[in-house]
């Protein structure tokens, strides 16, 4: 089979261009057209779960609202992310912003309260109300929980079944997922991924969210207030999801922490049935988020026979284009 050469013509659209990327077959071109194939696929079969991962700095770097927007269409069914891209939801949720073209002199930044990814910036006094509103938010969600408890304990005086529930008022335990889902609940930034994954029942897991500002808010108002993160309990959930599902589909955009959660959670029933993924990290160091989808096969995270696609390359430049292409083809 030879290559085809790809051909631009006037007036092309999104498909038009990743229909020629298809043709050609091969390289980094190819690969995309492909995944751009896969996704399509992954979208219109409704007996499949699509979890999709977020590393990276994505909502900051501009696909806040395309993950909005999946998650609105009910297009995936699982969202696994980083504490990062949940506390930069939640920063945009509460009036703040990300900006650009401030240079980089990161010393003068400094001063001047700004922090930089990149050339994307933020401005500490857009934190300052971040960490004000989420602290709101822990308070309403902790008072929510302890009335909750004062309830069962007072029924439970009139239990006589010795296997009745054995309640205890200082019991403010919350699952990260449950905790994502009682934020998401109480925003009003229609535009929020955390809100929108709430009202559409769409679970949000983020194993690392200890690690980022959100975290670090949630440990300050543990120092003097009774609210305990139970991480074990979201794979109580997760499993659930996994054995409840007939096909498994993954949307790994970037490596890290949630890619590994997406494919070690299918490796309860033999890995996942087809995968996407996109990333600039390189296999030889041994990274996983470098390594190619293939090696997950050897660990059960990918089935054998799975249909699995790995691009290299810039997520926000990327999955923008394979998402509006895989649109237009099902919508054709």
């Amino acid at each position: 089979m030879n290559v085809n050469q790809m051909n631009i013509e006037e007036n092309m659209s999104v498909l038009d261009l990743m229909n020629e990327f298809y043709s050609s077959g091969v390289l980094g071109a190819g690969r995309v057209g492909r995944s751009c194939e896969l996704l399509s696929d992954m979208l219109s079969n409704d007996d499949m779960k699509v979890f999709m991962s977020v590393a990276g700095p994505l909502v900051p770097g501009g696909l806040r609202n395309i993950i909005a927007r999946m998650i609105k269409n009910k297009e995936i069914d699982v969202l696994i992310t980083s504490g990062a891209n949940i506390t930069h939801d939640l920063l945009e949720s509460f009036g703040g912003s990300h900006y650009r073209e401030y240079g980089f002199d990161d010393e003068k930044l400094n001063e001047a309260g700004m922090g930089r990814i990149g050339d994307i910036y933020t401005k500490s006094e857009d934190f300052e109300v971040f960490e004000k509103e989420i602290i709101n938010l822990f308070s309403k969600i902790a008072n929510s929980i302890d009335d909750s408890n004062k309830i069962n304990i007072d029924n439970s005086t009139n239990m006589v079944d010795s296997n009745k529930p054995n309640y205890n008022e200082n019991s403010n335990i919350i699952s990260i997922k449950d905790l994502l889902y009682e934020i998401g609940l109480l925003i009003e930034d229609d535009n929020s991924i955390l809100k929108l994954a709430a009202e559409n029942n769409i679970p949000i897991f983020a194993p690392g969210i200890i690690d980022s500002m959100f975290g670090l808010q949630l440990w300050m108002f543990t120092q003097e207030n009774n609210l305990v993160l139970d991480a074990i309990a979201d794979m109580h959930d997760l499993s659930d999801i996994v054995f409840g599902a007939d096909e498994v589909g993954a949307i790994l955009l970037g490596g890290g922490l949630p890619k590994h959660y997406t494919l070690a959670s299918n490796l309860l029933k033999g890995g996942v049935d087809a995968a996407i993924q996109i990333t600039m990290d390189r296999s030889e160091t041994g990274s996983l988020s470098g390594a190619p989808l293939e090696e997950a096969k050897s660990w059960s995270k990918a089935k054998c026979g799975s249909n699995l696609v790995s691009v290299v390359g810039d997520i926000t430049i990327i999955f923008p284009l394979i998402y509006a292409a895989a649109l237009d083809k099902i919508n054709k």
